[in-house]
């Protein structure tokens, strides 16, 4: 591996609260350790577009505290193809970048890998996703912000419950993991919690809403994944009231805004170790792999084996919990 002298960062896929402060982690970092810095604008996009700057302390300042990303997001199906990685090498190399930090979700690491190998440039990636659904570590970057702001509209939607006597579903985020669907509904004491991963019956929810009102619950909380089997909060809602009509049943869908706000203390800690982190594992040569933290300890994992490797990430002890406490 050649020398590194130039480390290029950028954000792809589904931004997360606590970007920032891995970027902030980043440039920093490389800066202290005599290297320049290139931001690159939205993500792998910006790399076929050429959209690049250099990089200084100042251009962190003040960014720790907000949410999003000040190297803005895309989506880009044209990277995806030989042709669209060979501009954006050619847009890499012209720019002097023989490094770069990828930060996002899954897309954005496969896309680091390939193009890795493709053309010999060391890469790390940090995870950043509200989804909790990466392998190689505990936690991603944006998760506990994004489960702060489930929580917080849940108690107030608790508090409307009450007053009416309703029974409220409120949908979260989480396609295909139910991380945030399963937290936050503990923690904001849900009758019932619909996961991507556990398949749960319309009979069945409605025999827990039963004995739930057998209890004298007047008012009740289903949280749903968007990812449930049974198709998201809207259709759960209506199944049970064409087989219950006694419900004043009402349907709250969060949508994009667990994705907003300042992040939480929790994750620019995080994202400030894995940015750190991250810099110091491609100077010491380490590439193809994503930072992670696992208990409290900052790990790597190849990316092959992170991207090949699936694990059910959802903590069994807490399902059972969910159970018990909705009692």
């Amino acid at each position: 591996m050649e020398k590194i002298t130039r480390v290029g960062v950028f954000t792809s896929g589904g931004d997360s609260p606590g970007m920032n402060a891995a970027i902030r982690a980043v440039v920093r970092t490389a800066l202290y350790k005599d290297k320049k810095v290139t931001g690159i604008y939205h993500g792998y996009q910006g790399m076929i577009d050429n959209t690049m700057f250099d990089m200084d302390s100042q251009s962190v300042s003040s960014i720790i505290q907000m949410g999003g990303t000040v190297l803005k997001t895309a989506r880009c199906m044209e990277f995806k193809t030989t042709e669209g990685r060979a501009k954006a090498y050619e847009h890499v190399r012209t720019a002097g970048i023989d490094a770069l930090v990828a930060i996002g979700g899954d897309g954005t690491f496969t896309g680091a890998e390939i193009f890795s190998r493709e053309f010999n440039i060391p890469v790390m990636c940090i995870p950043g996703t509200i989804d909790n659904d990466l392998n190689g570590t505990d936690l991603t970057i944006g998760y506990d912000t994004a489960n702060n702001t489930v929580i917080e509209a849940i108690d107030k939607i608790r508090d409307t419950a009450a007053s009416h006597n309703r029974l409220f579903f409120i949908e979260v985020m989480g396609r295909d993991s139910g991380c945030i669907a399963l937290n936050a509904g503990v923690a904001g004491g849900a009758e019932a919690i619909l996961l991507p991963e556990r398949e749960t019956a319309i009979d069945e929810l409605i025999d827990m809403l039963e004995q739930a009102a057998d209890r004298k619950k007047s008012s009740m909380i289903v949280i749903v994944a968007e990812g449930d089997k049974n198709g998201g909060a809207n259709n759960v809602a209506r199944c049970v009231q064409e087989k219950v009509g006694y419900y004043d049943t009402k349907v709250s869908i969060l949508g994009h805004l667990q994705r907003g706000g300042a992040p939480s203390s929790a994750d620019r800690v995080l994202a400030t170790r894995m940015g750190y982190a991250a810099v110091n594992e491609l100077l010491k040569g380490n590439t193809r792999a994503t930072v992670g933290v696992r208990g409290s300890e900052i790990v790597t994992t190849p990316l092959e084996e992170a991207l090949s490797k699936k694990e059910l990430k959802l903590n069994e002890d807490l399902v059972e919990i969910a159970k018990i406490m909705a009692l």
